[in-house]
């Protein structure tokens, strides 16, 4: 049987199955790419995956173990034979010169591993220049290497990537799955873990992170709030939001991401359609909301923040597009 809580990835069984019988069976890839929405898992994933390629544990069956000397200092980010790529500060862009540095480490020897891993955060990010820079090494890889890219979409990267790699799609994980991970694996209290786990729209990592920081859900109130005053404020006030919003690029992701949640519970209240609202506590303001708007403002809304999203991948003046946006949402106050 595969020890699939062993390796400590909840919600995504059957990822972890499938990769950990293709370690069982000696069929690894030489490059994967794991897709996923944000705080979804990947990255848990893919360290686990790398934990296990190189545990030191005798039984194949029972790795990754977490106990041995490399389990450890992969999980703490500390192996010298697991690489991470780094991107640019401002612009969240993963550059050429990194996947150039990264691929050239990873095709040296391992240090002390069976594997060199390297893996690649927000690929979807790369500019196309920067993946044609890892081709060659996806056309050619060392017998040791293996290369993981996270992602949170496909769309952005190149076919002659997706072609040469194993995909790995990560859904949403259930509520139930991370409200007993939360009770089972963190010590959370019951009504706490279920009140996380609805808001956290199957994001693993951020259910976690909420656990363990109260500020992460200070910071859910603030943006909800500041998104519901958006909707009193006149073209001039919408501009001035844009103008401050634009000054934090890389916030605006999961800023935008819990934006479109809640246009998305609005237009199920709208629809009467009996679905479980992820923002249960908002309902009364969302209630509110659909007498005053249409189902056709909501998905007006709707369609334009994830137009955002998909611009905020581009070099995009980012100001102009929020102020784009925000003349798309609905509005209680005309001007």
């Amino acid at each position: 049987m595969i020890p699939i809580q062993q390796w400590r990835v909840y919600g995504h069984d059957w990822a972890v199955e499938q990769l950990h019988r293709s370690l069982i069976h000696q069929r690894i890839r030489h490059a994967y790419l794991i897709v996923g929405a944000e705080s979804v898992g990947k990255e848990t994933l893919a360290r686990a995956f790398a934990m296990a390629l190189n545990c030191q544990h005798e039984d194949v069956t029972q790795r990754p173990c977490y106990e041995c000397r490399i389990c450890r200092q992969i999980l703490s980010g500390n192996h010298a034979d697991v690489l991470y790529s780094q991107s640019d500060p401002n612009s969240g862009i993963l550059r050429i010169e990194e996947v150039r540095l990264v691929t050239g480490r990873i095709a040296l020897k391992p240090f002390d591993a069976r594997y060199r891993v390297a893996i690649f955060r927000d690929f979807d990010r790369a500019q196309p220049r920067a993946q044609d820079a890892l081709l060659k090494t996806l056309e050619e890889p060392p017998p040791h290497a293996v290369l993981i890219l996270l992602a949170g979409s496909q769309e952005a990267i190149l076919p002659t990537i997706t072609s040469r790699s194993q995909i790995v799609h990560l859904r949403p994980a259930a509520t139930v799955d991370i409200q007993q991970a939360l009770i089972g694996n963190y010590a959370a209290e019951s009504a706490q873990a279920e009140l996380i786990a609805r808001l956290s729209g199957g994001r693993v990592g951020w259910a976690i992170r909420s656990l363990e920081d109260e500020s992460a859900l200070e910071q859910r109130t603030i943006a909800l709030d500041l998104l519901e005053d958006i909707l009193g404020k006149p073209r001039v006030g919408r501009f001035a939001l844009a103008e401050d919003l634009s000054k934090e690029k890389l916030a605006l992701i999961p800023l935008l991401e819990l934006w479109q949640s809640y246009w998305r519970d609005l237009l199920l209240i709208i629809t009467g359609s009996g679905v479980e609202l992820m923002h249960a506590d908002r309902e009364p303001r969302l209630q509110q909301l659909a007498v005053m708007v249409s189902e056709a403002e909501v998905l007006t809304a709707l369609h334009a923040t994830q137009t955002l999203l998909s611009t905020l991948k581009t070099n995009a003046n980012v100001r102009l597009a929020l102020e784009v946006m925000l003349l798309d949402y609905p509005g209680l106050i005309q001007g």
